[in-house]
Parts: C-alpha cells; structure tokens; sequence
C-alpha cells in the first residue's frame, strides 16, 4: 500500500510538466504553419511601372532634321559713350551730375575754378586796349607823314598779337565748364569737389540708353553664319528677356587665345531698358542635321539624372537619357529613347 501510494505521489508531481511540454510545442508548431496547407512553388507575375493615367498628355518620337542653336556669351555696351576730361589743368569748383542722372546735350556737368584765367584775361585785354590805342595813333601820324611805314606795321602787328590773345584766353575760358556732348546717362563719375583735374584725365562718362549694342566673341567655325545687317536674337540678363538685333560689324581679327572675332549686334531697345555692362548670349544658327528632337516639358531631373517616362503596354516606365542643345522649347536627344516610342508629357512625378 506504501509502494502503491508513493507512485500516484510521483506521478502527481510530474504530469503537470508534462502537459505544458506538450502545450508548448503545439504552440510553436501552430505558429511555425505546421497545420496550415501548403502553397506549391511557383513564379508571382510582376508588372513593371505604373499604371498609364487617362489624363496624361502623350508625344511620339520622331526622328528628323533640326538647325541647332548655339549661344555665344557677350556684353552690352553702349554704341556712343563718352569720358569727358578736363583741357586745362585746374581744381574742380561745382559738379552737377551723379551717376545714373539723366542729362541734355550741352548741359554743363563739372565746372573748374577760373580765377587764374579770369586773371589773364583782364591782363590781355588791357594790352589789347593800349595796344588798340597805340595803332590808332600811329596811323594817324603815318597819314601825316609823321611816322615811317615801318612803324605803322609795327603798331598793328602788335594790335592783331593782343587781340589774338584776348580770344584765345577767353577760349581758355570756355575750357572751365564741362559739358556733355550727347543726351544720355551719367556713369563712372570719377571725382568730387576740389579734386585737382589734369588734363585727358577722365571725370566721368556718359552714354546713349536709346543705342545700346551687345558685343560678343563669336568662334571663327561660326562666324561664316553671320552677316552685316542680319537679323538675329540676344537674350539678356536684364532684363530677362529676349531682343531683336541686327549685326553691325564683325571684326576682321581674330583673337589668337581664343580663336574668336567680335561681332557687334545693335539691339532694339523699344521692348524694355538696358544697361551696359549687362551680361547676355548671341544666338546663332548652325546647318540642319538629323536628330531626334522632343518637348523640353518631357524630361526631369532627378539629381544629376535626366529622366523621361516611356509608355510600354499602358503603362509608364522611367528612362534615362542624355540630352544635348536645347532648341527653344524642344531639346535634343542623344541618347535614350529611339523612333516611335511614346512618352509622357509634362509628368506628375511623385516621391
């Protein structure tokens, strides 16, 4: 009876174990899909892309002949400036002109002091009157065979010599006002009151807004495709715009660093202001090649990357492309996409 209730003890003690190992391992083989039916191997079919949305505007490539425009950088500058300088040397009195003022022909701009000149002119228009009073008298006595012929020609020599140096100090005097020679703008004003102007040192500058030109450096492989008095277009910095222009001159030199030769183009100003200084591009023309050319609103960016969405079997697949001169709003491909494919234009990219 001992042995018999020791057992049920031990049994007791152990079946409560027992059954949370069995537990246990039905519950990991429960979550290890033991019990769940299998799915035989195979192949999921994946479509590439997305979807084609009905509301995409869609363009065919085609390939044909385009003339590639190439831009040439340049300056505007004016056709007609002018640095004024002093003639005389003398200290600056009163300036009436700052840069950017507007000023008239004839308007003085910068006068000197004159105080010495004015000087010199009194003193040479009182030897001009003593001179006038000496000739005078000695003619009269020359009528009266009073005085030798010698002497009357002396007397006028010396009458002609003072009043010579009369006008030509008051010539001198004229020399005290600057003024502009043209109608236009101040720019480049370069001194202040009481600074000492020498002579052929510049004061300032002026130019005409109304005759403003852009001068561009033109490869020699281009300038065959310019002409005198031909019709071209420049785009400028500011204002960002694009003007018509025609070719005024193509200097015969050729730049032996770079191998380029100027060409001026006057721009018509009636569409908008321009300052010189004014960064802006020449465009020029080249011969047709073949090419594939597509709209500029098909390609994006992403990074350094040029994309383009390709329609394949209704549905949009990126692609990467290289592009080349932009014509307009079309640009050139060259590498990327091939005749008769479809793309997306203007595409909605999302992240």
């Amino acid at each position: 009876m001992a042995q018999g209730a020791s057992g049920k003890k031990i049994i007791a003690r152990l079946w409560r174990p027992i059954i949370g190992i069995i537990a246990l391992a039905l519950i990991i083989a429960w979550t290890g899909g033991f019990f769940d039916s299998k799915v035989p191997p195979g192949k999921i079919r994946h479509e590439k892309g997305e979807p084609l949305s009905d509301t995409a505007e869609l363009y065919t490539v085609t390939r044909g002949e385009f003339a590639p425009r190439i831009d040439v950088v340049g300056t505007v500058a004016s056709e007609e400036t002018i640095h004024l300088s002093a003639r005389i040397p003398s200290y600056i009195k009163d300036i009436f002109a700052s840069a950017g003022d507007a000023v008239e022909k004839g308007q003085v701009l910068i006068t000197l002091d004159d105080r010495e000149i004015r000087e010199q002119l009194s003193a040479a228009q009182s030897q001009y009157r003593q001179a006038e009073i000496e000739y005078e008298r000695t003619k009269a006595l020359f009528e009266k065979t009073a005085v030798t012929e010698q002497a009357l020609v002396a007397a006028e020599s010396m009458y002609t010599s003072s009043r010579a140096g009369v006008e030509q100090v008051k010539v001198m005097l004229t020399y005290t006002q600057i003024t502009s020679p043209i109608g236009g703008i101040v720019t480049d004003r370069r001194v202040e009151i009481g600074d000492l102007a020498n002579p052929g040192q510049v004061l300032l500058s002026v130019y005409d807004p109304l005759r403003m030109r852009l001068e561009a450096p033109v490869p020699v492989r281009l300038i065959d495709k310019l002409r005198v008095n031909q019709a071209v277009e420049a785009t400028l910095e500011r204002p960002d715009r694009t003007f018509e222009g025609t070719v005024t001159e193509i200097v015969s030199e050729v730049d032996p660093a770079t191998r380029t030769q100027v060409v001026k183009v006057h721009l018509d100003t009636s569409s908008g202001k321009i300052l010189p200084g004014v960064f802006g591009r020449l465009w020029v023309t080249e011969d047709p090649r073949p090419g594939i050319v597509i709209p500029a609103s098909a390609v994006y960016r992403v990074g350094q990357l040029e994309m383009v969405l390709v329609v394949e079997e209704n549905r949009v697949i990126r692609r990467m492309v290289r592009t080349g001169l932009r014509i307009g709003e079309r640009v050139e491909i060259l590498s990327g996409l091939q005749e008769g494919a479809v793309i997306v234009l203007h595409p909605q990219i999302r992240g």
